[in-house]
């Protein structure tokens, strides 16, 4: 079966005379591997449909939304996890206002909340870090909210030079301002200082999550033409799912509605005319059909948040530890658990508080007082359970949880600090030029999954691969340093043909990151240069040679600079002591059975 998890941001080029597609391939992280060819464009634009599906509202839907609220107030909540509401009273959830008839939904004024977005990328060249790839533009959907700012998807201004938005109805655009970008919850917020821009117009308002069967209408300027697009169709399951662009697992709607590229960051409402999230990507399969995905406002309201809160944003936490379902009797009889509940710790990533707390082998029974079960599930709602991880995404980083755990059976509580995971390898590259550095032609950087991708799986070698896939990082800062590719020159005769290896080792020591080599470079007295790369490779060059040959390597392949702009700062060693002894740096390899299968998952 060959599936694909798509962002569905368009990248179609208004500006030129021939249509112009660019997707993100990042998306082959730590569950799913997505072969090119399994990705579905749909370029044609008369294929593109604006006009509503058919209407699959049933009967008698409000009068079931009263009585499972009877329900919930009767069996009462006790230990059930509910969505948590808006804290930023900018953006707080509002189910009176702007009260309107779902048949008339098309035609309501606050449809013109919701405006184009278009956007000039340039990303850079990680092949040839020192310079930027061609620009191309692309086009997507955004919505007003309060305080004047505009959400819309991180993935729509991703590397963005120039954003623009233009409101429905108007022939003028707008220059847009990025605020903030959440890249694993894909959300972007964005501000436009022009008066004219917000007259006449009110924000929309979010709602609350809403509930299996619920009517939704996604509203947006996908591809087939220039003026907005309404599809509608009903939630068919809220559990915590991946987000592609975002390579994270967090609380997700999912809508049989119509999204397509070009709908990305455009609201989804309910029958009311509120929001009640952003439409981000879809599911597509030669099995399955109609399967879209919406970002619900309790992630919203905590980008939103934790933006209000430090003028950033800071990130979704995230325990750090590998956990393992409890099904089997036997296995939770040897593990001295008496219940049907609790999960397995199988690993704790070095970088987690959770390592100072954790230990291989404990059972987590409880996330502060709520009960988890033995399938890594809790309660959600009134009838419902939803993933573990949901508990921890409803926290913000330096937030604390007490955990009840089992070891060697006996219970004990444990108080951990959640923190944004650490990646030996980034998914994404947000700021800048990526790092590298130019010795004689010799080009090394950091390891990335943006580099892997431009660079293709073939060219980057298994080994290599299954470290950037699966190795964790051993402290803060830690880095895969790689020798990207030799600039032939007569002083690096014999390594012209070496690419994309490993450096471990520059005269005797172990490498931490690219400015940790910069620095032993820098303050090499020594008459050779050594590096030592993975496969007990070994490249040698005269220190005297090297200097002498540097300004003629950057004149021959016209290089502003043999070294980024970050590596000009002084080194600053703050590892020492963080490394564990006597095991090797970025080498703890989680094996490929234990990742993207039913029964491990990361926490």
């Amino acid at each position: 079966m060959v599936v694909a998890l798509l962002s569905c941001t368009s990248s179609f080029s208004v500006l030129s005379s021939t249509v112009k597609l660019r997707y993100s391939h990042r998306h082959r992280h730590r569950h799913i591997h997505i072969p090119i060819n399994s990705i579905h464009y749909n370029s044609n634009p008369q294929r593109l449909s604006s006009s509503p599906k058919s209407n699959r509202q049933k009967e008698g839907v409000g009068q079931k939304k009263q009585l499972r609220q009877l329900k919930d107030e009767r069996h009462g909540r006790g230990n059930v996890v509910e969505p948590q509401p808006n804290s930023y009273n900018e953006f707080m959830f509002d189910s009176e206002d702007q009260q309107v008839e779902p048949s008339n939904l098309q035609d309501s004024a606050f449809l013109n909340a919701v405006v184009k977005v278009y956007c000039t990328h340039t990303a850079p060249d990680y092949s040839l870090p020192w310079q930027k790839q061609r620009q191309y533009t692309s086009t997507g959907s955004a919505f007003m909210i309060g305080g004047r700012k505009l959400l819309t998807n991180a993935h729509c201004v991703e590397h963005y030079t120039q954003v623009k938005v233009k409101r429905r109805g108007d022939d003028s655009k707008y220059v847009a301002k990025v605020l903030a970008r959440g890249v694993d919850c894909d959300i972007a917020l964005l501000s436009v200082e022009s008066e004219e821009f917000w007259m006449d117009v009110e924000p929309l308002r979010f709602g609350r999550l809403p509930h299996l069967q619920d009517s939704v209408t996604v509203v947006g300027y996908p591809l087939g033409g220039d003026t907005i697009s309404v599809t509608k169709g009903v939630v068919s399951r809220i559990e915590v799912t991946s987000y592609a662009n975002g390579s994270s697992d967090l609380l997700g709607i999912q809508i049989d509605a119509a999204i397509n590229p070009g709908n990305s960051g455009g609201p989804a409402f309910n029958d009311q005319g509120e929001c009640i999230g952003v439409a981000f990507q879809v599911y597509r399969s030669e099995e399955a059909e109609n399967i879209g995905y919406v970002i619900p406002t309790t992630v919203v309201s905590h980008f939103l948040t934790d933006y209000e809160k430090n003028g950033r944003y800071t990130g979704f936490p995230c325990l750090g530890i590998l956990i393992q379902k409890l099904e089997n009797p036997a296995l939770r009889a040897c593990l001295k658990v008496q219940s049907n509940e609790g999960v397995l710790v199988r690993r704790v990533e070095p970088t987690s508080d959770a390592n100072n707390v954790l230990k291989e082998g404990d059972v987590i029974v409880s996330f502060d007082d709520v009960h988890v079960g033995c399938e890594g599930t809790v309660p959600f709602r009134s009838n419902e359970r939803i993933a573990f991880d949901f508990l921890t995404s409803q926290k913000f980083a330096g937030d604390t949880a007490e955990l009840g755990i089992i070891r060697e059976g006996t219970l004990m509580k444990a108080k951990i600090v959640l923190n944004a995971r650490v990646h030996l390898v980034p998914y994404h590259m947000d700021e800048g030029q990526p790092s590298y550095l130019i010795i004689a032609g010799l080009v090394f950087t950091p390891l990335s999954e943006p580099l892997i991708v431009e660079e293709c799986d073939d060219s980057i070698g298994l080994k290599l691969l299954a470290k950037a896939r699966y190795s964790l990082p051993r402290f803060k800062g830690e880095q895969i340093v790689i020798l990207s590719q030799v600039l032939a020159n007569e002083v690096n005769i014999g390594y012209e043909d070496m690419s994309n290896q490993q450096v471990l080792k520059f005269n005797g020591t172990r490498i931490k990151n690219i400015h940790h080599l910069a620095h032993l470079i820098d303050s090499c007295k020594d008459r050779y240069l050594c590096f030592e790369f993975d496969d007990s490779y070994v490249a040698v060059l005269e220190r005297e040679a090297v200097a002498a040959a540097s300004s003629s390597i950057l004149r021959d392949y016209s290089i502003p600079s043999e070294r980024s702009s970050d590596l000009l700062k002084p080194y600053v060693d703050s590892l020492e002591g963080d490394q564990p002894a006597g095991q090797e740096l970025g080498d703890i390899p989680v094996s490929n059975f234990e990742i993207g299968i039913d029964g491990l998952l990361w926490a």
